[in-house]
């Protein structure tokens, strides 16, 4: 974890220059910072009470190498050890907070993916069982089709079938045998 990040949740911005740090072990931007604490002396994080002038102190996250020379000087090797220490323990901490953020996040993301899946799968459910019934439909129709197909033809077999009647008789009313012609004139 290269970059700590503001400790208010819908805050989360990467801190960069300076911060604000409690004796809680938390950080929070300056912004979120100046927000909160002249609301409450309350850790928004972990809800302890902040009331000690030094309990909440704004801190350069990259201090000058004058600065790092001249804050531990005088200071026995016992405290600065001990000052290293809990130095040790507030990024043990935020690794750990920001591990159990990302875990948080990823069971989040992952009950959504569970229940974007399965509406994607009642979403293809349905739309498998709306082919099923279109495609039912469609071989339906396509043997209404076929019977229909089978009867038009059958008709039109019968309309060529009387076609051929009726040219028959067509022709044989204005042609009539010589054997009629004859039997009529002899009467």
């Amino acid at each position: 974890m290269d970059n700590l990040k503001c400790n208010r949740l819908t805050c989360r911005r990467a801190l960069s220059e300076k911060a604000v740090v409690t004796t809680c072990s938390h950080i929070f931007c300056v912004d979120c910072a100046n927000e909160l604490f002249n609301a409450s002396r309350l850790c928004p994080a972990c809800e302890t009470s902040l009331t000690e002038p030094d309990d909440v102190v704004v801190c350069s996250l990259h201090p000058s190498n004058d600065y790092k020379t001249s804050v531990l000087s005088g200071l026995s090797p016992t405290i600065i050890l001990e000052i290293c220490s809990r130095a040790m323990s507030f990024w043990q901490y935020q690794i750990h907070q920001e591990h159990s953020f990302q875990q948080a996040v990823y069971r989040n993301v992952n009950e959504k993916n569970a229940q974007l899946q399965k509406q994607l799968d009642n979403v293809i459910r349905e739309a498998n069982g709306e082919i099923n019934l279109l495609n039912n439909k469609l071989s339906e129709l396509q043997r209404d089709l076929e019977l229909e197909r089978r009867k038009h033809a059958g008709l039109q077999d019968s309309l060529k079938e009387r076609d051929k009647e009726y040219q028959k008789l067509k022709v044989g009313i204005s042609h009539p045998p010589n054997s009629l012609l004859f039997t009529d004139q002899k009467s």
